[in-house]
């Protein structure tokens, strides 16, 4: 596209200047439109983007030193590829199971075991994905380092082992951190402070404690003396996107976008009286995988034993020590 050409044209809507575009990393301009907006899309980027993200963890074996909720913990949180997860269902939704299966999850297994002297390291290379998925994209593992090797799960002894089988869902970072599509979202407006809006705590010269952010360099300086506008609104919206590496950075603020629009349409939808089961033209909006009215939610802490126990259960039943009775009764 020629962005030249639209240089002349009427600003008559919004319009967005991309100042830097990396792999995992997005730096934009907003401008023409509200603060209340610009802060709904920066709140939906972080929380309101759907992702892939190992939610079960089906423990077979585990001699690690770690617990099992330990490294169920640490699966939860590698970075798992997320593209085109609009292929992928809300596990509440799916028609084909109850709990996972190949329309509504990902399966990876991961087995290691040290046979030397020197400690191993586990890494999330070591996660397969097994087939079919719903696309040859989500659920792979995001590694970006120069070595290949990913993020590390844990450490092995000689003869220690661990065998399990992750499952991956789609959810919001709402629900849980793990599926943030973001690790951070810069947001600024007014970098000159004109409107006021901040009040300066310093010392001696607010000028020198406060150094101006690079975005002042987008706007003119106010000038000596000049009156303050009651009526000014901020308009112009400073971005920074840095993604975890599940999606990139054009594809979250994309997704972001869909999000809030699918959002506002419910809200036409409910005050226009139009009962459509909470689903507009198909979208019924961003949920965690196991959703928060109906079913049990709550009752699978996302592991399970060799047992058969599930949730927050030890191998003695229920939440019981050996002894009998919790220790706080």
């Amino acid at each position: 596209m020629d962005y030249d050409a639209m240089d002349g044209l009427e600003d008559i809507g919004p319009r967005v200047t991309v100042r830097q575009a990396l792999r995992d990393r997005a730096d934009f301009i907003l401008e023409n439109i509200d603060l209340s907006f610009a802060n709904s899309l920066r709140r939906t980027l972080l929380a309101e983007v759907p992702t892939m993200a190992i939610d079960l963890v089906e423990v077979q074996v585990n001699t690690s030193s770690l617990a099992d909720e330990f490294i169920a913990h640490r699966l939860g949180l590698v970075p798992l590829n997320s593209k085109n997860v609009d292929d992928v269902s809300y596990t509440r939704d799916c028609e084909y199971c109850e709990q996972y299966c190949e329309h509504c999850s990902v399966t990876l297994d991961l087995h290691a075991r040290c046979t030397g002297d020197e400690i191993m390291k586990v890494y999330a290379r070591d996660l397969v994905v097994a087939e079919p998925r719903p696309n040859e994209w989500v659920g792979t593992p995001v590694i970006t380092d120069s070595l290949g090797l990913g993020s590390v799960i844990c450490k092995l002894r000689q003869n220690q082992e661990i065998r399990m089988k992750c499952v991956a869902k789609k959810g919001i970072a709402k629900e849980h951190a793990k599926w943030a599509p973001t690790s951070a979202v810069g947001f600024e407006y007014d970098p000159h402070n004109k409107l006021k809006h901040l009040d300066y705590w310093y010392e001696e010269d607010p000028e020198k404690e406060w150094p101006k952010s690079g975005n002042a360099a987008w706007e003119e300086a106010p000038q000596e003396g000049e009156a303050f506008d009651y009526a000014a609104q901020p308009s112009k919206f400073y971005f920074d996107v840095e993604s975890v590496g599940n999606l990139e950075p054009d594809a979250v603020v994309l997704q972001g976008i869909k999000v809030l629009q699918q959002k506002l349409a419910l809200v036409i939808q409910e005050l226009s009286g139009d009962d459509r089961n909470g689903d507009v033209d198909g979208f019924g909006g961003p949920r965690s995988p196991d959703g928060m009215q109906g079913g049990d939610y709550g009752m699978d802490q996302g592991y399970t034993t060799p047992f058969g126990n599930t949730g927050g259960q030890t191998m003695y039943g229920g939440g019981t020590t050996p002894f009998g009775a919790t220790p706080y009764g």
